[in-house]
C-alpha cells in the first residue's frame, strides 16, 4: 500500500493545476450551499426563539369595532388557548428635522402588566406609564436617531399631540416592519408605536371596544374550526375575516425569504457541483486511460481491485476535501456579511450565526456525493480491467476518411488546421466531452448575467410602464368621491385618479388566497394594467382581473368563476367571473372597475386613496397642503418606493449574484484550463513529433491552441442553449409573492457569456503555451 500512497502523491503533484481548478469548482458549490444553510438556520432559530418568548399569536382578526363584553365568549371557543384584544389605528407622525410625511400605526398596551400575546422586548427605557408616553420600534428609532425622552408629534383624528418616547422595543408582529400597501420596509416614513389602552381608545372613540384580536391555539387544535367560529361571532362587528399566522404580513415575508434561501441551497449548488462531477469524471477518466499499463502491472503484482479502487477514490477525495475547505471558508465569510444585511431588514432580539457540525457534514457529504457520481463509471473501468489485456501494447488506431472529413478537410484549410480538425473528428467522444464542459461553464456565466438584466427589467416594467404616478395618498377610511375633486383642485396636481382597496380572500376549489382587491378606473392612466406584450388593457364593466401568478396559484383561467370573500363593508361571499389576467412582476392583487367594486360592497362611490401626477416645481408646497388634511393617513412618493426596492435588491440579490458571477467566472477558467492541460498532456508526443519533423515552435503551438479555440467556439452556442435552460429553471424556482423575475435574456448576457469563455481560453492558453515552451521532446518521444 505504501507504493500506492507514493503514486497518489506523485499524481497529485503532477496534476496540481488541474486539481486546484476542480477544487475551485467544488469550493464554489460548497460556498453557496454552506452560505444558504447557515443563514437559513440562523433566521429559523431566531424566529422560533422570538416567537416562543413573545408568545406570538396563531390567529388574527381585524374588524371595525367590537364590544369588550365578547371577550369571555371568545375565550371559551373550542381550541382557543388565549385571546387578546387591542386597539390599533393609523396616525400621521412628525419628527423634528425630517420634512417628509411619516405614516404611523398606533397599537394599545394593557393598562396593567404586559400583553399575554405578542409581547414586546424592551431594549431601552420603560414601558409607557403616562397617557402621552409611547414605545417605538427599534428600526424607526434608529432611522430618526430617537432615544427615550425624545418627543415626536402625532396627528390623531386631526389633532396634534406631542408624545414622549419612553421605550424602544421589538415586536414579533413587526420583525419585518412593513407599512400598509408597501412592498418593502421604509423605517423613515413608517413607524409603529404603542401607548396605553385607555388613552388610545379615548382618542379614537373606542372606549370599551376593540378592533383587533390575537388568538393562540391549544396544542394540536385544528385551526379551521376556530377560524369559522371567530368569523361567526365577529361578523356583525365588521370583521375582515380571521387569518392564520401564515398570512400575517411580517411572518409571510420572512417565510418567503426562508423559502428563497431554501431554493438557493439546492438549485445553485446543484449547478456548480454538477460541473465539478463532470470535470472529475474527465480528469480521472483520462488519468486511468493514461495509466492502464501501470494498473495492469499493479494487478499482476497482486494488488486487489479494492486497493486500486480505493487509490483512485483517495485521489477524488483529496480534491473534494480541498474544495470543501475552501468553500466553507468562503461561505463563512459571505454568511457573516449576509447576516449583517439581514439584520437591517429582519429585527430579532438575538440573531446568532453558528457553524454547526451538521452543516459541515452536509457540505462534505454533498460534495463527496457529486464526486462519486463523477468517478463512478471510471471506477467501473478500473475494476473490469484485465492485466494481460492492459499490458499488451495498444493496437494502433485505424483511420479512414469519413464523410465529415470529406466535407470539412479542404486544401485551403492548410496542413496545420487539417491536423486540428482531423484530431477532433477522430476522437469524437473526447471532443464532445470537452465541448460540454466548456458549454457548462459558459451557461453559468449566462445565468449570472441573466439575473442582473432580469432585475433591471423588473424595475423598468414596474416603475416605467405600470406605475405612472409620482405620489400615492392613502385615506384614513373609505371616503366619498368628492375627496378626489378636492385633491384634484390643489395647486400642482396635473392628474389624479382614485382607487378603492378592500381585503379579500379568493377561493377556487380547495385553494384560497388572501390578498387585496383594487378598484380602478375602467381605463386607468396613472396605474396601468398590462398583458404579456406590455400593452395596457381595459377593465371590464363586471368581472375580476387577476395577476397571472395568482390565477395560476388558484388554478384559474379567463372564463372561470372564482369565489371572493369580501372582508369589508357587507362582508359577503360573491362569485365573480375571471375576465382576464395581467402580467405584473411585483406583488399579487386582484382588480375590478371601481364602481363595480363599490356595488359589490353595497356602498356609494367610495375611494380608499388617490394617485397623483404632480408638478415637480410645486411638489413641496403641495405636500405641505396635503399634510394638513386630516383624512390623509399617508403620503408616499413613488421615487422613494422605487429607491427602497432598488436598495433592497442591491443589498440582497445583487450582492449575492455578484459573488455567484465571480464564482462562475472562476469556474469558466477552471474548466478551460483543465481541458487545455489535459490536451497538452495527451498530445505531447504528437507535438514533439511535429517539432522533430521540422515544424516551427509557433506552428506546433498553433496546433494546441487552435484545437482549444475551436472547441471553445463550438461550445459557446451550446453554452447559450444550456444557460437559457438554467436561467428559466432559476426564474421558476425564485418566483414568489413579493416579486417575480421576468424571463428576459438580453444580447449583453449572451455576449458576456461568450466573452468570459474567450478570455478564460486566452488566459489558459497563455499558461499552456508557456508549459509547451518547456516541453522535453526526448522524454515526450520515448515509447512507453
Amino acid at each position: 500500500m505504501q507504493a500506492l500512497q507514493q503514486k497518489l502523491w506523485r499524481d497529485l503533484l503532477a496534476m496540481k493545476g488541474q486539481i486546484l481548478a476542480i477544487a475551485a469548482v467544488i469550493g464554489a458549490g460548497v460556498m453557496v450551499l454552506f452560505l444558504a444553510v447557515t443563514t437559513l438556520d440562523m433566521l429559523e432559530r431566531a424566529q422560533q426563539r422570538f416567537y416562543q418568548q413573545a408568545h406570538f399569536g396563531d390567529v388574527f382578526v381585524d374588524l371595525t369595532r367590537a364590544p369588550e363584553h365578547l371577550f369571555p365568549q371568545l375565550q371559551r371557543l373550542p381550541g382557543v388557548q388565549q385571546v387578546q384584544s387591542s386597539v390599533r389605528a393609523p396616525v400621521r407622525l412628525e419628527v423634528a428635522g425630517f420634512e417628509a410625511p411619516i405614516r404611523g400605526l398606533m397599537l394599545s398596551l394593557p393598562e396593567q402588566g404586559l400583553p399575554r400575546l405578542n409581547q414586546l422586548v424592551l431594549l431601552h427605557g420603560h414601558f409607557p406609564a403616562e397617557a402621552n408616553e409611547v414605545a417605538i420600534t427599534e428600526p424607526f428609532a434608529n432611522a430618526h436617531q430617537l432615544q427615550p425622552g425624545d418627543t415626536i408629534t402625532a396627528v390623531i383624528q386631526g389633532r396634534l399631540q406631542r408624545l414622549q418616547v419612553s421605550a424602544i422595543v421589538l415586536s414579533p408582529e413587526f420583525i419585518y416592519q412593513l407599512g400598509p400597501a408597501d412592498l418593502l420596509p421604509d423605517y423613515q416614513r413608517f413607524g409603529v408605536l404603542w401607548m396605553q389602552r385607555r388613552a388610545l381608545a379615548h382618542a379614537f372613540q373606542m372606549d370599551g371596544a376593540f378592533n383587533h384580536l390575537s388568538v393562540s391555539l391549544q396544542r394540536g387544535a385544528n385551526p379551521l374550526p376556530v377560524l369559522d367560529a371567530l368569523d361567526l361571532v365577529l361578523a356583525p362587528y365588521g370583521s375582515r375575516g380571521s387569518y392564520l399566522r401564515a398570512e400575517q404580513a411580517s411572518h409571510r415575508f420572512l417565510t418567503e425569504e426562508l423559502e428563497q434561501l431554501s431554493v438557493m441551497a439546492w438549485v445553485l449548488p446543484l449547478l456548480f457541483l454538477g460541473v465539478a462531477a463532470f470535470l472529475l469524471n474527465v480528469l480521472i477518466g483520462r488519468l486511468v486511460r493514461n495509466q492502464l499499463q501501470q494498473i495492469a502491472v499493479l494487478k499482476a503484482f497482486g494488488y486487489s481491485h479494492s486497493a486500486l479502487l480505493l487509490h483512485y477514490l483517495q485521489l477524488a477525495c483529496v480534491i473534494v476535501v480541498l474544495g470543501v475547505i475552501t468553500g466553507i471558508g468562503l461561505g463563512l465569510w459571505a454568511a457573516t456579511g449576509l447576516a449583517e444585511l439581514y439584520a437591517a431588514y429582519f429585527h430579532f432580539p438575538e440573531m446568532e450565526l453558528r457553524v454547526q457540525l451538521r452543516h459541515l457534514a452536509l457540505a462534505l457529504l454533498v460534495a463527496l456525493l457529486a464526486a462519486m457520481v463523477g468517478v463512478f463509471s471510471v471506477l467501473q473501468q478500473v475494476a473490469r480491467l484485465q492485466p494481460a489485456a492492459a499490458m499488451r501494447p495498444a493496437v494502433p488506431p485505424q483511420f479512414h476518411q469519413g464523410l465529415a472529413e470529406q466535407l470539412l478537410l479542404r486544401p485551403w484549410l492548410g496542413q496545420l488546421n487539417r491536423i486540428i480538425v482531423r484530431n477532433l473528428l477522430r476522437y469524437p467522444g473526447r471532443s464532445l466531452l470537452s465541448v460540454l464542459g466548456i458549454a457548462l461553464s459558459s451557461a453559468l456565466l449566462l445565468v449570472g448575467s441573466f439575473q442582473f438584466h432580469a432585475l433591471n427589467a423588473l424595475l423598468d416594467i414596474q416603475y416605467r410602464h405600470i406605475l405612472q404616478m409620482d405620489t400615492q395618498l392613502m385615506l384614513t377610511e373609505a371616503s366619498p368621491e368628492r375627496v378626489l375633486a378636492e385633491i384634484r383642485a390643489e395647486p400642482g396636481v396635473l392628474a389624479a385618479e382614485a382607487f378603492r382597496m378592500v381585503p379579500v380572500r379568493l377561493h377556487h376549489q380547495r385553494t384560497s388566497y388572501r390578498t387585496v382587491l383594487q378598484g380602478l378606473e375602467a381605463r386607468p392612466q396613472l396605474r396601468q394594467l398590462l398583458d404579456q406584450e406590455l400593452t395596457p388593457i381595459e377593465l371590464p364593466a363586471e368581472g375580476l382581473v387577476l395577476t397571472r401568478y395568482l390565477a395560476d396559484y388558484l388554478g384559474l383561467k379567463p372564463g372561470d368563476s372564482v369565489q371572493a370573500e369580501l372582508m369589508e363593508g357587507a362582508n359577503r361571499l360573491v362569485e365573480l367571473p375571471l375576465a382576464a389576467v395581467v402580467d405584473e412582476p411585483v406583488g399579487v392583487s386582484g382588480y375590478m372597475e371601481r364602481r363595480a367594486l363599490n356595488r359589490l360592497l353595497q356602498e356609494g362611490p367610495a375611494i380608499s386613496g388617490v394617485w397623483l401626477l404632480t408638478d415637480p416645481l410645486k411638489r413641496t408646497e403641495l405636500q405641505q397642503r396635503l399634510q394638513q388634511r386630516p383624512k390623509i393617513a399617508g403620503i408616499s412618493q413613488m421615487a422613494d418606493i422605487e429607491q427602497q426596492l432598488r436598495n433592497y435588491i442591491a443589498d440582497t440579490l445583487l450582492g449575492m449574484m455578484a459573488i455567484l458571477l465571480l464564482m462562475a467566472g472562476s469556474i469558466t477558467f477552471a474548466v478551460i484550463y483543465n481541458n487545455a492541460r489535459i490536451a497538452l498532456a495527451e498530445r505531447s508526443r504528437e507535438l514533439a513529433t511535429l517539432r522533430v519533423l521540422g515544424f516551427e515552435r509557433y506552428q506546433v503551438g498553433w496546433v494546441l491552441a487552435g484545437e482549444v479555440l475551436l472547441l471553445t467556439l463550438l461550445a459557446i452556442p451550446l453554452g447559450w442553449l444550456l444557460g437559457t435552460g438554467f436561467a428559466w429553471s432559476l426564474q421558476q424556482a425564485l418566483t414568489m409573492d413579493l416579486f417575480r423575475l421576468p424571463f428576459v435574456l438580453e444580447p449583453a448576457s449572451f455576449a458576456l457569456a461568450a466573452l468570459g469563455v474567450l478570455v478564460a481560453t486566452v488566459l489558459s492558453l497563455s499558461l499552456m503555451l508557456r508549459r509547451f515552451q518547456q516541453l522535453d521532446m526526448i522524454s515526450a518521444l520515448k515509447t512507453e
